[in-house]
């Protein structure tokens, strides 16, 4: 496929972009104000983040019960048609119980910042020669301190974290959207 097919060049997207500058701060500014509501109420930020994973392994779910009808065999059938129950299932749970759901999420959190963390660690250990590791075991550190800080809280942060997470991304993705607004306001010229 050539290029004079329609597809663009990353230079030629880039320029396209620049004459939509002030939707990317209009969209910036939004997102910091949802940020600033979701920092207001953490609670409602939990349930709103609980509900939107509910909502991707509901339709997961739908999805391979779907595909199951499309299988050849029986036992791949049954597979598929299991495994689409059990995601649908995990979907509708998260809306008849999305406190319940908000601990598992947050502890599931927790486990992973955690190894992550003690993986990054062991990793930067491992890398000891190269310039520049102290940083990466530092950085490891942080994490894993960051999942057993959730973990000890657990499960009454539960209520809190994951609308804390939400808050602290739609404020760094408004401020990230404000720049590359101004920033391709200036390459407009």
């Amino acid at each position: 496929m050539s290029l004079s097919s329609g597809i663009k060049t990353p230079a030629q997207a880039i320029s396209s972009l620049t004459n939509k500058w002030g939707w990317f701060i209009v969209l910036g500014i939004l997102m910091l104000m949802l940020g600033g509501i979701a920092f207001g109420n953490l609670l409602f930020a939990t349930v709103a983040s609980v509900y939107y994973v509910g909502i991707t392994i509901l339709i997961a779910g739908i999805v391979q019960i779907i595909h199951a009808f499309s299988v050849q065999t029986w036992k791949s059938f049954f597979f598929w048609m299991i495994s689409g129950a059990l995601y649908a299932a995990a979907g509708v749970l998260t809306f008849l119980n999305p406190f319940l759901a908000s601990s598992i999420i947050t502890i599931f959190i927790a486990a992973a910042l955690l190894g992550s963390g003690v993986f990054r660690m062991w990793v930067a250990f491992q890398s000891r020669s190269v310039k520049g590791w102290g940083w990466m075991f530092v950085g490891g550190l942080i994490t894993a301190l960051a999942g057993i800080v959730i973990a000890i809280g657990w499960p009454v942060n539960s209520l809190w974290i994951l609308g804390m997470f939400l808050a602290i991304d739609l404020v760094f993705q408004g401020w990230a959207m404000i720049a590359l607004g101004f920033g391709l306001k200036t390459m407009r010229g």
